[in-house]
């Protein structure tokens, strides 16, 4: 049959009250500032302390990198979609967020998973650390968060660049999800969903098998010593920890239940691609003495006391003038 192709798609967005767009507008416009300024300042901070020039913050400076990029994909378009009534997005855009949202979050599990790996090395086996850890293995650890999830992404993406789309053309998310829009096709689909369940399924659950693993051996190494450098080994556990909680949790909850209610999809939506992305830096930088110190060094060194009231008497002293 000859059908007439899609060439945009409708975002029904994540509310259609218009008296709640003004607020979530300026909400999420500050939690995405936030996502920003937040994870370039650890970027920042970790390439301008030769202290922490490390395998550990070398990793957590690129996991801000991806939290960035999957805070970046969908979010700016969604803020502004807020202040428009029609809210649409081209094929080949739609396209591009599916590319994006794969290869961002395929890219956080497995860099997740290479922090984990570093934290075993530092704590399990501590003399051969810098040994295990060089800077050869710290360029790959970084290499292959972006290999994995470009192979998962573009494995994705083949499941759907083909299909034929005749309308309609709603997806019901502020951005365009596999899911969704594989729904849309006007041929049956539900070969397609397993292949596309099973896929992320795989990588999703190899990756927290991978960081069960890891965390586990790390626990009982780090349960069976008292001194005083595990008690920070153990903060430094509990933020990892934490992180792979918040990151894994959400995503195996929907493989195990799979829901398919409007609001479950979106509020996991949300979560994934602006909550996770601002609690990391977060949690990484406030039980981290090391990062606290760095930063308050790096704010000393660009804004020494005074400079912001001799801003503000040069300024003055111009408008008078």
């Amino acid at each position: 049959m000859n059908h007439s192709r899609v060439t945009e798609f409708v975002l029904l967005g994540l509310s259609s009250s218009k008296e709640l767009q003004p607020l979530l507008f300026l909400v999420f416009s500050l939690l995405y500032l936030a996502i920003l300024l937040g994870n370039f300042l650890i970027i920042l901070t970790v390439t301008s302390d030769s202290r922490l020039h490390t395998p550990m913050y070398f990793l957590l400076a690129n996991l801000s990198f991806i939290d960035m990029c999957v805070a970046s994909f969908a979010t700016p378009k969604m803020i502004a979609d807020l202040l428009v009534e029609r809210k649409t997005i081209s094929f080949e855009a739609c396209l591009t967020q599916i590319f994006c949202v794969h290869l961002f979050a395929g890219g956080e599990m497995v860099i997740l998973v290479s922090m984990a790996f570093d934290r075993y090395v530092a704590i399990c086996k501590p003399l051969h650390y810098m040994t295990i850890m060089s800077r050869r293995v710290c360029i790959i650890l970084v290499l292959l968060p972006w290999s994995v999830g470009l192979v998962h992404t573009t494995s994705q993406l083949a499941f759907t660049v083909n299909l034929p789309f005749c309308g309609p053309n709603q997806v019901d998310s502020f951005f365009c999800d596999l899911p969704l829009v594989t729904k849309l096709a006007c041929v049956d689909t539900y070969v397609i969903s397993l292949l596309i369940v099973a896929d992320s399924g795989f990588l999703t659950l190899s990756s927290f098998l991978l960081l069960v693993v890891s965390y586990t051996m790390i626990l009982i190494t780090v349960r069976s010593r008292s001194s005083a450098s595990m008690a920070k080994a153990r903060s430094t556990l509990t933020a990892h920890i934490t992180v792979v909680i918040l990151f894994f949790g959400p995503c195996i909850f929907i493989y195990v239940w799979p829901f398919s209610g409007y609001s479950v999809d979106k509020v996991l939506a949300v979560f994934y691609t602006i909550f996770t992305p601002i609690l990391n830096p977060v949690i990484y930088t406030l039980r981290n003495k090391e990062m606290k110190a760095a930063m308050s060094k790096l704010k000393s060194r660009y804004l020494k006391p005074g400079q912001v009231s001799a801003v503000i008497r040069n300024a003055l002293f111009l408008e008078t003038k």
